[in-house]
């Protein structure tokens, strides 16, 4: 594992940014997930957890009334959570939902990385996984079918061991390519707000990258927005990327020492799940 830091100026505003670079064909490590069973800890309960690993961050998107992820965690081959497909309208679309294919970040028992846009299902032991991206679309049924995902594009088995899923996806082919609209992530113009971020990706000789990058602190690090995010992933040696949950719920540690600054007032947010990266014993 190497470490990097950077407060090089984005864009002529003050950035601070970490990022970490694992060979995923390090045998000596092992690339983790974890969640926390219907509760939130913060990334440094679960560095005491979980026998105080190498490097815990953050990653999926969550909703706090029931703490329950929004996006895929698989942990040694099973799905501990699933994506949420489908979301219902507001106003004169009451009566509708939206439906997207969320994008997840996965490595396989031979420690091959791969981003795709996932099916999920808890009657399914492994989720599908489209290799290119799908339109989100609206209809009057409240569950995406399994038959409705077969008819939208080529999906596969997806047979990782390790998965965390987030989204948008922010490089593919190396090329900045942000799919944020089929996956209806950001509404609006906040794809052009800056925040802190949480990503992923891999690079075309096999490292996993993890990027943080501190945010919403006017004059010392003011966040980066998906398309600087990207182009720093980029800059990495990334072929494909993905975003991870951000803002208040960025945070990476690196043998349980802080990298970023939270920017919650309370310090680091609870979460329902990390990524990481462990010794193997």
């Amino acid at each position: 594992m190497h470490v990097f830091v950077t407060h090089d100026s984005t864009e002529g505003k003050p950035n601070i940014a970490y990022y970490v670079r694992v060979s995923l064909k390090d045998k000596s490590l092992d690339l983790t997930a974890q969640t926390g069973n219907g509760k939130r800890f913060t990334p440094s309960q679960y560095f005491e957890q979980e026998q105080q690993p190498l490097l815990v961050m953050n990653c999926t998107f969550f909703e706090f009334v029931h703490n329950s992820n929004l996006n895929i965690v698989i942990k040694d081959g099973k799905m501990l959570s699933y994506q949420v497909h489908s979301l219902a309208g507001k106003g004169k679309d009451t009566l509708t939902y939206r439906h997207s294919f969320g994008s997840a970040i996965g490595i396989s028992k031979k420690g091959k990385a791969d981003i795709a846009w996932l099916y999920t299902d808890s009657l399914d032991q492994y989720p599908y996984a489209s290799q290119q991206v799908i339109a989100s679309f609206k209809d009057s049924t409240n569950r995406l079918a399994k038959s409705v995902m077969l008819s939208k594009g080529s999906f596969r088995k997806w047979k990782m061991n390790t998965a965390v899923g987030g989204g948008p996806v922010l490089l593919q082919n190396g090329n900045i390519q942000i799919a944020n609209n089929e996956e209806l992530k950001f509404a609006g113009k906040a794809i052009d707000d800056k925040h802190p971020r949480t990503a992923m990706g891999y690079t075309k000789n096999g490292d996993l990258i993890l990027l943080v990058v501190e945010g919403r602190f006017p004059g010392k690090a003011e966040g980066a927005t998906l398309v600087q995010e990207a182009k720093m992933l980029q800059q990495a040696g990334c072929i494909e990327a993905v975003n991870l949950d951000g803002g208040g719920s960025s945070c990476l540690l690196i043998n349980g020492k802080p990298t970023i600054t939270p920017s919650d007032k309370e310090g680091q947010r609870p979460v329902p799940a990390v990524f990481m990266v462990r010794a193997k014993q």
